[in-house]
């Protein structure tokens, strides 16, 4: 049996080609990734199904920004729970809070059961909560299979005593996914830090666009952002996590 797991979230069909080739365990599939990520179009999960054999987790996130979802926001996640259950994903990837900044335990228990046999993971909406202790419990109380998190902290390296505590808290009962940052050289600290051996990441680089026609002043991107500079993962990143991993983890 494996004794890690190295996940790599994905938005567009390229990246998961190039997770599969770097030796990644699972894919989150998400859209707009350069801005954390937010629910991804059946067609692009239809794709990556097709052209890659690895697991497939479904973040679902209705929109940027906060994760205090008004009544229409929580019917379109229903709505995509349901969907990717039929479409075939591995898993749904999901976290919602009150304004109070704990979390949204009846209403994430409502996606659990639409989630029905589908694995079901709590995003960074983690990291945004007021106590991780007891939302790390009523994770646990929702069956929920994995936390991804980064110790409440941008970066997993700077939350990295957190992430200790969770890991020694979850006890087994659930899989703490750290994020934020993660890449070898990263994991080769954190991991005798921790403990931990689950891992997410993106392992981005900026591929140059095939544009040759580049007019000035027409820009649909945010203010700031490089329209011909298209962030994509990195096969061989991804690839020296794994060795990463099996190196500290070999008997």
């Amino acid at each position: 049996m494996k004794r890690y797991c190295l996940e790599v979230c994905a938005d567009n069909v390229n990246s998961a080609l190039e997770a599969q080739k770097g030796g990644a365990d699972r894919i989150e599939l998400c859209s707009n990734l350069i801005i954390g990520g937010v629910s991804p179009g059946r067609a692009l999960f239809r794709l990556v199904k097709q052209y890659t054999d690895l697991r497939v987790r479904v973040l679902l996130r209705p929109r940027y920004g906060d994760y205090c979802y008004n009544a229409y926001e929580f019917e379109q996640l229903k709505e995509e729970v349901q969907m990717y259950g039929e479409l075939g994903a591995d898993g749904i990837v999901i976290g919602m809070l009150r304004p109070d900044g704990n979390l949204d335990v009846e209403r994430m228990g409502e996606l659990v059961t639409l989630a029905g046999s589908m694995d079901v993971a709590l995003h960074r909406a983690f990291d945004n909560c007021r106590d991780p202790y007891q939302a790390l419990e009523e994770a646990v109380s929702l069956r929920m299979k994995t936390i991804l998190t980064g110790g409440q902290e941008v970066l997993a390296w700077d939350g990295r005593e957190t992430l200790r505590k969770l890991q020694e808290k979850s006890a087994g009962r659930i899989q703490i996914l750290a994020g934020g940052g993660i890449g070898e050289a990263v994991i080769r600290k954190l991991l005798p830090a921790t403990g931990i051996t689950s891992y997410h990441m993106s392992g981005k680089r900026a591929v140059d666009s095939a544009m040759e026609y580049r007019p000035e002043g027409a820009s649909m991107g945010q203010p700031g952002r490089d329209d011909y500079s298209i962030w994509q993962t990195d096969s061989e990143q991804v690839a020296a996590a794994v060795r990463a991993l099996e190196e500290l983890l070999k008997d």
